[in-house]
Order: structure tokens, then C-alpha cells, then sequence
């Protein structure tokens, strides 16, 4: 990695570090600057601005939620449809708790316009395709009815946990690993069950 690409990639851990423990609020290119070591002009050589970093950002959760997704799809053969569609499940609540100062501005187009920054848009429709894809395995097709189910099980859960009153009621690790896997195996069976009626 030369000087400059490293220089780049420590402003943007540091923005990830900052994301992660103190919020969207908290993090100023100046900021960034100083927990990175640079000058608080150096980010701007790199990132035109805040937008921009959070774009990069982004862009990696994205990446990262899609890596996941697309290998619990690849699982179906050997875990069966069952068992690909709760290890999706997990893959994607799972990604949201482990990263939620990403997770919570990655469908947010205020924060980051994913129509000004191409690699976090194809980013966004590759993890998009591996959602459609594992609902194609379960029913056959994917319409925008079934994705949209899908989708806003797993997506709804981890933002009731994060941000909303599960998070309250359940303060614990443990207690939000259990809740987390009693919930999904409830909606796969309940999804399967479905599937297989006439």
C-alpha cells in the first residue's frame, strides 16, 4: 500500500471508529483528522467531504452485508432452503448489531445520496440481488411483494433492537441473541409454511 493510500485508508477507519462509538453526530472531518494523526486539512486531499467519507463507508457496509448474504445463499445446497434462509437472516441482523453506527446510515439517502456516489449505489444492488435471490429459493420467484417482506422482517428487527423498544426490553447481549434466534426461526417456519400451502 503506498504512503497515500494508507493515509486514505487511516482517515477512514478512523471515521469508522468514530461512526461506531460515538455516532453520525459526533463525526467532523476535523475530528476525523485528529484521530487519524493528520493535519485537519489532510481528509480534504482525499474527501471532497463529510459526504464522502460516509459514502466510502457505506460503500464497505454494503459490500460486506452483500459477502454475507451471498454466502448464506450459497449454503442452500448443503443447509437447505431452511437453513439458508435463517443463516441469511442471521447474516444480515447479525451484520446490523456487530455495525450499527454503519448500519444506521446505509439506507439513509439525507445522509448519503447513493444517486451521487456510483460505487455505493452498485454496492447497495449487489446486496439488494443476494436479498432477491435468496427469496427466489424460497418461493420461486422474488416480486417486489415478497422482497419487501423479506426485507423489512430483517431490516425491522435489527432497528427495533438498535433503535427502538426492543432495545429497551431486552439491555443484554444474551438476552438479544435469544430473542434475535426465537424470532427468526419463528418467521422462517412461518415463511415455509406458507410457501408450501396451495
Amino acid at each position: 500500500m503506498t504512503q497515500d493510500a494508507d493515509l486514505r485508508r487511516r482517515i477512514l477507519d478512523a471515521s469508522a471508529e468514530l461512526l461506531e462509538s460515538e455516532g453520525l453526530a459526533a463525526l467532523s472531518l476535523r475530528e476525523v483528522a485528529r484521530r487519524a494523526g493528520v493535519s485537519h486539512q489532510a481528509p480534504y486531499h482525499h474527501f471532497k467531504d463529510r459526504e464522502s467519507i460516509l459514502a466510502e463507508l457505506v460503500t464497505e457496509g454494503f459490500e460486506r452485508l452483500a459477502k454475507r448474504l451471498a454466502h448464506a445463499n450459497d449454503q442452500a445446497g448443503a443447509l437447505g432452503v431452511r437453513g439458508a434462509l435463517l443463516e441469511s437472516c442471521r447474516s444480515y441482523v447479525g451484520f446490523a448489531l456487530g455495525y450499527p453506527g454503519r448500519f444506521r446510515i446505509m439506507c439513509r439517502p439525507e445522509v448519503v445520496d447513493l444517486a451521487r456516489f456510483e460505487a455505493a449505489q452498485v454496492a447497495s444492488d449487489q446486496a439488494f440481488a443476494e436479498l432477491e435471490r435468496m427469496v427466489v429459493l424460497v418461493h420461486g420467484r422474488a416480486d417486489d411483494a415478497l422482497v419487501s417482506q423479506h426485507w423489512a422482517q430483517v431490516h425491522g428487527l435489527a432497528c427495533l433492537i438498535l433503535d427502538g423498544g426492543l432495545g429497551v426490553r431486552l439491555p443484554g447481549a444474551r438476552a438479544r441473541r435469544d430473542h434475535v434466534r426465537q424470532s427468526l426461526e419463528r418467521y422462517v417456519d412461518t415463511v415455509l409454511g406458507k410457501a408450501a400451502a396451495p
